[in-house]
């Protein structure tokens, strides 16, 4: 029997049938009458050919043909609810969503989910990671970390904190001071919006007031995220977000050899200004704030 000709009406009677052992009892589980319980189910067995049922005055019992049928369908019926409750459930669960840039994401986002899940088991995050910019006003996004200066028409934004940059490598090249810059190879990635306050090598040999080492071999990157771990493999220093790394240096894997630290761009919590945000929203805001400050007051 091809699968779109099957009495899916009459099995799902009998099914109920034979685990009540009743059409009455069925009938009230389907919300339908005894007879047109009767009437599927003797439908079925027309079209079967099958005897399914031996009818007695106040109960039925399944024939050998039924007793094979029933547990089929039992298992079919049970795993058709199991899933569709288990699709209904999370649907239903709280829902947020964040747009951040992949390496802020990466580095700076996951890190901290065993702590949000602690916090709010709740809801679910839901993490963007692009280095493009997103309109709050139409996409699903609730929240979106910009990286800048601002100010954000139509958003309401919030500081974080500032970023701060400054050379890192790996402790095994044994860079120990500004003369070994000429030895390693600069690692660079490419801001996507170039703008002179932009935390470059350039603008940081100019605070340092060092020449820029002209013979000095580059690794040139187009996101951050892969220059920090470029850095981490040992192929040369990399100026990089110490906010970003904090995770590599406590671990050992990178290392801050000399100064200065130079200030780059304040990251900003901006959510949509025509839009309120729910409470699980303002939850998913508060505690971006509090990991905030904990990471500026060290803790």
């Amino acid at each position: 029997m091809q699968r779109r000709f099957l009495p899916l009406s009459g099995l799902r009677a009998f099914e109920a049938a034979a685990r009540l052992g009743s059409f009455k009892a069925a009938a009230k589980e389907l919300a339908v009458t005894p007879t047109a319980v009767s009437h599927q189910i003797r439908a079925l067995e027309e079209r079967t050919g099958l005897a399914l049922f031996d009818r007695q005055v106040r109960k039925v019992s399944p024939t050998d043909a039924g007793a094979q049928l029933y547990p089929v369908l039992r298992d079919g019926f049970d795993a058709f609810e199991a899933t569709l409750a288990r699709l209904t459930q999370q649907q239903m669960r709280i829902q947020v969503s964040i747009s951040a840039t992949n390496a802020f994401t990466v580095k700076w986002l996951v890190p901290r989910m065993a702590d949000f899940r602690r916090r709010h088991p709740d809801i679910d995050l839901q993490l963007q990671a692009s280095d493009d910019l997103v309109d709050l006003r139409s996409t699903a996004v609730d929240i979106a970390i910009r990286y800048g200066r601002g100010p954000y028409p139509g958003l309401v934004a919030k500081p974080l904190f500032t970023d701060r940059f400054a050379p890192v490598a790996n402790p095994r090249l044994g860079v120990m001071s500004p003369e070994d810059l000429a030895r390693v190879p600069l690692i660079r990635f490419d801001w996507k919006r170039p703008q002179p306050e932009n935390p470059t090598w350039e603008r940081w040999f100019a605070v340092a007031q060092l020449p820029q080492p002209r013979e000095a071999s580059q690794l040139r990157f187009s996101d951050e995220g892969h220059a920090i771990q470029a850095a981490v493999a040992g192929h040369g220093i990399a100026l990089v977000s110490l906010a970003l790394i904090a995770d590599e240096l406590e671990a050992g894997h990178l290392a801050q050899p000399f100064g200065p630290a130079i200030d780059g761009h304040t990251y900003h919590l901006a959510m949509s200004a025509d839009r309120p945000p729910s409470a699980p929203v303002q939850a998913v805001a508060d505690w971006l704030c509090a990991q905030a400050a904990g990471r500026e007051s060290g803790n």
